[in-house]
């Protein structure tokens, strides 16, 4: 039996409701998408853009041509130590041009980059050097020693080492190189059979290297997910999997950001999933530089570097939302942020009054949006022009699809409202763990649609989608109190806490206790100036939260741990209680 269009686009709507609420312009699908990769938008900006500023960094400039050019003697010089296609090329970097420089040359090998948290312990960086047989780690020279010092516990063979202030301009060079190289750990003695970024680049300048025929299809990535609550796991992201994540988010947000023209701001780190494939992505398809900020806890350098840059695209999480807007300098009004047209913010769940906030400082639009490493930004994300629901974490995407199934078997649909676990399909999720294959069948199933069977993701995510396709976040599975037989939501009391004059930052979690098996305890950091005590937070709650939600105890911190994106970890804040 034939069905006819409008009986399909009936069937799609119901299948899909977000799609009927897209902003105006944004198609429901972008198939068929290019064969094509980073590395080809990028060759293209440099022959037929050559001037254009792909990197801005301390107040330096690299253009597509030079970007071209170092990740060519780069790839040259890799080819040389004996680096080919497959291998894997950790990268040990802060948001630096020499990041980029590396991941495109190892690229143009074929090979395939594992960037590192530069954060990690020896003990924790052990565990993806050996386990993704990584064998060459470009790195800073402040965490050289770190590398030495577990290198013979992996297979790593290779270690380049490059200085922070390489890509510095010249003053700033001169002055770091005075005052502060020695300080910050950057002066190191290179050991003999080890390489120095810059030497290399040298011997190579002007060399073509041969460059691997690669495809969509390629494995391109290595990015480490799960080192929060587990073992960290590498997930295999391909090079189709960039082009299409920029494509989608190029269609989201062409209303406000247009081509060569519109600086992104990049504070996030590119070792996750948010800065690496999202905004790196959104960068090369569209041309737009990229603002660099190495470390986003350095306000001061950040808020100097927008000064400077006068960003359209602002990217960040919660945490750097609020340390923004808590700032002498911005609260004097002494940092214009009148440039943003857009933010994005995501890794952590932001609250209504942070939001608020900032839009009213900004004149942008913040939109709230969710993905995981393992989805490979295939991304829910509220419209830039159209309502942006509270709590909501917005709609998939084009050719992004979400489904809520039940939380035990992960097997029944669920309705519109109703909860369950948050599982994805998009064209460009994850390969799969890589070299384990049970755990990738554990969170990649296939399920049968109106399409057919395809893999879908399951996040171990609880939330559920609206009559309008909005995705709403729960909490995590995992985060889940029990408490006198009743199940409280961590994040409820967080966002309710939260809306507390007195409160900048909350995090709850569950605790022992004899006898309701678990009690709700909050760790809670007050604004500067501000005073509250635990009588006063409870009272707070008690006015919105039924009685088995409201927080047996209150500890009050400075601060909260954090992951390098701002995660709040809460399975640490329980170890330490």
């Amino acid at each position: 039996m034939s069905i006819n269009p409008l009986q399909s686009g009936a069937l799609m709507m119901s299948r899909a409701p977000w799609l009927a609420h897209y902003d105006a312009g944004v198609p429901p699908t972008l198939t068929p998408y290019p064969g094509r990769t980073l590395l080809d938008y990028v060759s293209d900006a440099a022959r037929e853009h050559p001037t254009d500023s792909a990197l801005l960094f301390k107040g330096s400039a690299m253009s597509f041509a030079g970007l071209e050019r170092e990740s060519d003697a780069f790839a040259s010089a890799l080819a040389s130590l004996g680096v080919a296609r497959g291998d894997r090329v950790g990268l040990l970097l802060p948001n630096c041009p020499q990041f980029f420089v590396a991941e495109l040359g190892a690229w143009k090998l074929g090979a395939i980059v594992a960037p590192l948290n530069p954060i990690y312990t020896e003990h924790e960086l052990e565990g993806p050097l050996r386990d993704s047989g990584i064998d060459t780690v470009v790195t800073l020279t402040r965490f050289y020693e770190r590398v030495k010092r577990v290198q013979p516990k992996t297979t790593l063979r290779r270690v380049i080492a490059t200085n922070i202030k390489e890509y510095f301009p010249p003053v700033l060079k001169w002055l770091f190189t005075l005052f502060r190289e020695r300080h910050d750990g950057d002066r190191v003695t290179i050991a003999s059979g080890d390489y120095r970024f810059d030497t290399l680049l040298a011997a190579h300048k002007g060399a073509a290297p041969h460059r691997a025929p690669i495809t969509p299809d390629d494995p391109a990535v290595l990015l480490m997910s799960g080192g929060t609550t587990g073992t960290p796991k590498g997930v295999v992201g391909t090079h189709g999997s960039y082009v299409i994540t920029g494509l989608q988010v190029q269609a989201w947000v062409s209303s406000v950001l247009g081509s060569g023209d519109s600086v992104i701001f990049l504070p996030l780190p590119m070792f996750h999933v948010y800065g690496n494939v999202g905004v790196q992505s959104l960068a090369f398809v569209t041309r737009n530089p990229i603002a660099l900020v190495p470390n986003p806890r350095d306000l001061p350098d950040l808020l100097a570097t927008v000064r400077r840059v006068r960003p359209a695209f602002f990217t960040g999480v919660p945490t750097l939302y609020v340390a923004l807007l808590n700032h002498p300098d911005v609260q004097r009004g002494k940092v214009d942020f009148k440039s943003i047209r857009i933010c994005f913010s995501g890794a952590a769940p932001l609250m209504a009054d942070t939001k608020q906030r900032f839009e009213a400082m900004t004149g942008g639009r913040i939109a709230e949006g969710y993905s995981l490493t393992e989805a490979m930004m295939a991304l829910c994300v509220n419209p830039v022009k159209g309502p942006n629901k509270l709590g909501s974490v917005g709609m998939p995407l084009p050719d992004v699809r979400v489904r809520i199934f039940d939380g035990d078997q992960g097997n029944r649909e669920m309705a519109a409202g109703e909860v369950g676990e948050i599982c994805m399909a998009g064209p460009q999720i994850m390969s799969g763990f890589w070299k384990r294959p049970e755990e990738t069948a554990s969170v990649l199933r296939d399920h049968v649609d109106a399409d057919g069977p395809r893999p879908w993701l399951h996040t171990g995510d609880l939330g559920y989608l609206d009559g309008d396709g909005y995705l709403f976040i729960v909490d995590r599975k995992k985060d889940l109190i029990k408490t006198s037989g009743y199940q409280v939501w961590p994040r409820e009391i967080e966002e309710t806490l939260s809306a507390h004059p007195a409160v900048a930052e909350a995090g709850v979690a569950g605790v022992p206790d004899e006898l309701k098996g678990e009690a709700v305890k909050a760790w809670v950091v007050l604004r500067p100036g501000q005073t509250a005590t635990e009588a006063d937070l409870r009272a707070f709650c008690r006015e919105q939260l039924a009685p088995y939600k409201i927080p047996s105890y209150v500890e009050f911190r400075n601060e909260l741990p954090k992951t390098m994106v701002g995660k709040v970890l809460r399975r640490a804040l329980k170890e330490g209680s």
